[in-house]
Parts: C-alpha cells; structure tokens; sequence
C-alpha cells in the first residue's frame, strides 16, 4: 500500500518554505546592516572569487547571488581590490600576466604581460603604480595603473615570489625564494638600495607602520626574519612553535600575530623588543585569518575543523567556533565604514560563507553562496 501523493509532498514543501524564509531573513539582515547602500543609489558591494577553472565569481552581497563568471584566461595567483578605482586586479602563473576586472560591468578588460610565472601583486597607497614580481623571469615590474601599461622594470634576486609596498609608498621589498633573501627598492626609482639575508624560502613580509622594520615569513620554517629597512640588515631571527601560515598585523603595529597549522595556534611577538610572547591554542588547523580593527576581534578560518574562530587579542580569550562550510580558507571583512559581515571562502564545499558580525551579539552564519569548484583567492568592493 502506497502513501497518498500529498504526504510525500508535504515535508518537501516545509523545507523549501524554511529556506525561502531564512533567505529572505538573511536579505533583511543585509540590508539594515548596510543602509547606505540604498540611501546611495548605483552603490554596490560585490565579493570576488577566483575559481578552479581560471574564473572569477561575481557575488552581489545584497543578492546574496553569483551574477557573473569570468574566465580570465589562466590560473589565478593572487588577486587584489584596487584601492581607488572600481576594479579588480590578479595574476595569472602560467598566463605570465596581470589582468584587471571593470567592477562596474564584471568584464575582463586589460591582460598585462609581466614575465612568466607571477604569484603576487601589491599597489602604491595612491593607487597609481602596481609592483608585480615574476619568479620565472627574476624581474620586478611596474604597472601604470591609469594606462594599465608597464612603466619600468627592474632585475631581482632568484626567484621573486612576492612584493610589497611601505605605507609611505618608498620602499618595495621583494622576497626572493631561491636566494633567501630580500631586496630593498626605491619605490619612485626602482633602484635595489640593499639586499639582505634571511631564512630559506621567504615568502611574504609585514611591513611596521612607521616603515622602519619588516618581519619576513617562510612557509617552510619555523622561524621569522627581522630586518631593519634603514640600515638594510638582519636583525635577528624569531623561533616559533610551528611552521607559520600567515602573519597579521595590529593597526598601531605593536604586536604581530603569527598562525600556525602544525601548532595548532597563534603566537604574539613584540615587534617593538622582538620578542616572541603569547601563544593560544585556537582549534585543529588555524590557517588564515583577519583582523577587525575597530573591536580588537581577530577571526581565524580553521581548514580541519570547517568553521571560524573568534579571538579577543585584547584579552587573548577564545570564543566558540562559527560554521563555515568545508576547508575554510581565505577570509574577508566588508569594507564599509563599520564592518558587518565576514565573508569566508569554503574551497571543499565551493561556497562563499556570508557571517554577520557584531559587537552587542554573538556573531553568526547568514548564508552561504555557491561559487564554483575550489575557490581560492578573494577580494571585496565596494563602489
């Protein structure tokens, strides 16, 4: 004996009613925390996220939807928001190319070619110039980004992973793989000013406010490089618990906080006595993480465990893990003037986590966006 056709259909009908109605809630939610994208007319917010088939996913975060997907021709290494104009920056590793995205119509609309083998990209505080190094080419170039041509080059060390720029817009570092070092730029010029040995394999720098020390990561060793940018030399080298992940600097650059997969947590070093102070013991795989100014509030994606961890540097206290999808990875704030959402890349499950964050309840997640197999790099705009 059969069931009457309606009782099948019953529950089915529930469960599409409960998602329509969380949808629409998080829609609500959405809007109110993000007011003056509807008292602005033509204001957007849009999420950016590259893709396992060398795409970009457009997501309109008041939608709540993926409105685009842009091939862009190559493999996308790293990709950055523009910090004044409405577009969006990457390169392309086996492309050997910059690309830049028009926010405006979601359309690739310049491919810039740099030298084979780029895996970074960083801007000048005023926005004009982009430094983009080419490990396979051991060259350092310089985009104009108003007539997106290049500009000047420059040669580096071997293999050239990653550049980054000083708050004052003077200096490039750029991390050298193969010849553990960095080489120190003038930024106007492209002259080296000095090159400076530090642990093997660096790949990435965090820059003190007042420009004058940079600490240089590996994510092969347990240690971190401290070098003195106007004297051009290695200070000392910092043991950690673990081989770090990311290093995430405090706005008044007093502490630096250094993740680690393989410990398990967090350390805090004094960047003012060098000293290696603090550790927290934050979940399974604590990866990547940001820092929301405003509150102290660091939020740290934890790829084992899927979810997200609070963590009050002011206090060094935990708080109870957020949900967000399978092997959370990037992770970034919307960048209104108050930030009220946390967007988080879940590669595993190919979802864009949407989190609501708050300072006078517990933060939450509202949504989660499908945005295509293994999304990787993200970027937020608002404009």
């Amino acid at each position: 004996m059969f069931p009457p056709p309606n009782m099948n259909r019953t529950p089915k009908f529930r469960v599409i009613f409960l998602l329509a109605v969380l949808l629409i809630a998080a829609i609500i939610v959405i809007a109110r925390e993000h007011r003056p994208s509807f008292l602005r007319p033509g204001l957007r917010l849009y999420a950016y996220v590259s893709t396992s088939d060398n795409s970009v996913s457009v997501v309109d975060l008041v939608k709540l939807a993926t409105v685009a997907h842009v091939p862009m021709g190559g493999t996308v290494a790293a990709m950055r928001e523009h910090p004044i104009r409405a577009e969006v920056w990457g390169v392309s590793s086996n492309g050997g190319f910059a690309w830049v995205l028009d926010s405006r119509t979601s359309r690739l609309v310049a491919r810039i070619p740099v030298g084979a083998l780029p895996y970074s990209i960083d801007f000048s505080p005023d926005g004009r110039r982009a430094y983009v190094p080419a490990s396979g080419n051991n060259s350092l170039s310089v985009i104009d980004c108003g007539a997106r041509q290049i500009i000047a080059r420059a040669v580096t060390g071997a293999q050239p992973v990653a550049a980054r720029v000083s708050s004052d817009g003077k200096l490039v570092l750029v991390m050298n793989k193969k010849d553990a070092s960095v080489g120190i730029y003038d930024a106007a010029a492209l002259q080296l000013r000095s090159t400076i040995g530090v642990i093997p394999e660096p790949e990435d720098a965090a820059i003190l406010p007042d420009n004058s020390v940079a600490f240089i990561l590996s994510r092969a060793q347990k240690r971190l490089s401290v070098i003195d940018l106007r004297k051009g030399q290695l200070l000392t080298n910092l043991e950690l618990a673990g081989v770090p992940s990311q290093m995430i600097l405090k706005p008044d650059g007093g502490e630096l906080y250094v993740l680690s997969p393989e410990s398990h947590g967090l350390q805090a070093i004094n960047t003012w006595t060098h000293e290696v102070g603090d550790y927290l013991v934050l979940g399974s795989a604590p990866t990547r993480g940001a820092l929301l100014a405003d509150t102290g509030e660091l939020f740290v994606s934890d790829a084992a465990a899927g979810s997200v961890t609070p963590v009050d540097i002011s206090y060094r206290r935990v708080s109870r893990p957020i949900p967000a999808g399978q092997n959370p990875g990037a992770l970034r704030f919307d960048p209104g003037d108050k930030a009220r959402l946390l967007l988080v890349v879940s590669q595993a499950s190919g979802d864009l986590s949407v989190i609501r964050i708050a300072s006078d309840r517990a933060s939450g997640l509202l949504t989660m966006i499908p945005v295509g197999d293994q999304p990787r790099e993200l970027a937020v705009k608002l404009f």
